[in-house]
């Protein structure tokens, strides 16, 4: 009973639970995450100007992310702007518009929502556009998803699962920035690990996710679903007189370069700023639009950054509090041992990311607490690093604040028949969150 008293007055998961609470009642997550440090810190017996220095030295770790996120965020607004992208859209609208017309089938509409599925990945990791692709692709495709009846929840399931399943899975493009995040915040906590550690074990969640994209896909909203039918055609006239030119081949080098330089270099930020450069010089990006597009890439991306420098200083507060360590000793007494250590962090890692909507800036808080809770139970640092990774990421799908359900939203009600918190949040939710949940908990078992 003392220690059960102990935990729940304990100033860092008081702090935890403040910043989840928030959220949850949409408050601004910027605003939340800033409060509940400054709560943390003061609990613990620090002042508030002592408190707010050790968040502001904290926010500094994640400088680097934060500027791979603007960067990629100009980046991507360049790259979605292009000819190239509209052509390419166009040419896939033709198709699927054939494939409808043709005669319609269940497995034709599984074949579409894997296709969007697998152009989403792509959005991640080789050409980084993140979700700016979005309102070019989704609104001219859903005359087609209405001829063939698809669910667009199926479509929905499988925007998300590009847009997340990727940087779990591969270190490269945003993969790179969630890697070497959870890499930096281990290193922190005494896990010397490498890039390679974390792929050889976060394929594990990705695998889950393809599973529960299979199974949303083909199982749950595989039955034809009739909407209501409402012309969209700015996006498609646009598209048609699209034609080539130097500057969209200045866009693709310019994209290819930066592909290039962040698997030499393992620095985004330089990938990025590298395929700008080649776009300037080529033409795709005009000098006179340069300040309308950093604009864009700043409203794509500059607030994910911000999440994450304001996470990061929420762990450092977090860090600097004694109040951890009797945190982490109750609790590996409390959970009963690995498999309800594992279940608690998984389960915690999914509210943590539901509220603050970014797995990314989950990292930097949910390490500070897992680090030495899984060096207490025992886990192997493949096991941690499966758990945290999972731990973050979990919340992503279903999130009503993530960009990863924002986005297919986006798109997909853009003629107002497709409703944000039933028709995305709740059923990738469902498909994504309760497979990692269970690779999470049985995969850090195994791992040891």
């Amino acid at each position: 009973m003392k220690d059960l008293l102990l935990l729940l007055t304990n100033p860092a998961l008081i702090s935890v639970l403040a910043m989840c609470l928030l959220c949850l009642a949409r408050c601004n997550v910027l605003l939340a995450l800033f409060a509940s440090a400054l709560l943390a810190g003061v609990l613990s017996g620090s002042g508030l100007q002592e408190s707010l220095q050790v968040f502001i030295k904290g926010m500094s770790s994640n400088l680097e992310i934060a500027l791979s996120y603007i960067l990629l965020g100009f980046l991507a607004s360049a790259i979605a702007k292009s000819n190239i992208i509209a052509i390419a859209i166009y040419k896939l609208t033709e198709l699927f518009s054939k494939g409808a017309k043709a005669g319609g089938s269940v497995k034709t509409s599984i074949f579409i929502c894997l296709a969007i599925a697998a152009i989403a990945s792509l959005s991640q990791n080789l050409i980084p556009v993140h979700i700016a692709f979005i309102p070019i692709l989704i609104p001219p495709l859903l005359g087609v998803f209405n001829m063939l009846k698809i669910d667009r929840r199926a479509v929905a399931c499988a925007l998300t699962f590009g847009l997340q399943a990727p940087y779990i899975t591969l270190p490269i493009g945003y993969g790179l920035l969630f890697h070497q995040t959870l890499i930096r915040e281990m290193n922190k906590h005494g896990f010397p690990i490498t890039l390679d550690d974390t792929a050889g074990v976060l394929w594990i969640g990705g695998l889950a996710m393809l599973l529960g994209l299979f199974i949303a896909v083909g199982v749950f909203y595989a039955r034809p679903r009739i909407y209501q039918e409402c012309a969209i055609e700015s996006h498609t006239k646009h598209m048609k007189s699209a034609q080539i030119t130097m500057a969209d081949v200045s866009i693709i080098i310019g994209a290819v370069v930066a592909f290039l330089v962040q698997l030499y270099t393992n620095s985004m930020p330089l990938g990025a700023f590298s395929g700008v450069v080649i776009m300037l010089l080529g033409g795709g990006i005009a000098w006179r639009s340069m300040d309308n597009l950093v604009d864009s890439g700043i409203k794509l991306m500059g607030f994910i950054a911000f999440v994450m420098l304001l996470a990061a200083g929420f762990g450092e507060v977090l860090r600097s509090s004694a109040a951890v360590d009797g945190l982490i000793e109750i609790g590996a007494g409390l959970v009963g041992g690995k498999l309800g250590g594992a279940l608690l962090m998984v389960v915690l890692g999914l509210f943590i990311t539901m509220g603050i909507g970014s797995s990314f800036g989950t990292i930097p808080i949910i390490a500070t607490f897992y680090c030495p809770l899984c060096v207490q139970l025992g886990f192997s640092t493949e096991a941690t690093i499966l758990l945290i990774g999972i731990a973050a990421a979990i919340g992503d799908a279903g999130s009503p604040a993530s960009d990863s359900t924002i986005g297919p939203t986006s798109g997909l009600n853009a003629d107002s028949k497709h409703d944000h918190i039933w028709d995305t949040c709740v059923p990738t939710f469902i498909a994504f969150n309760i497979p990692l949940l269970l690779a999470g908990v049985i995969g850090a078992l195994i791992l040891g």
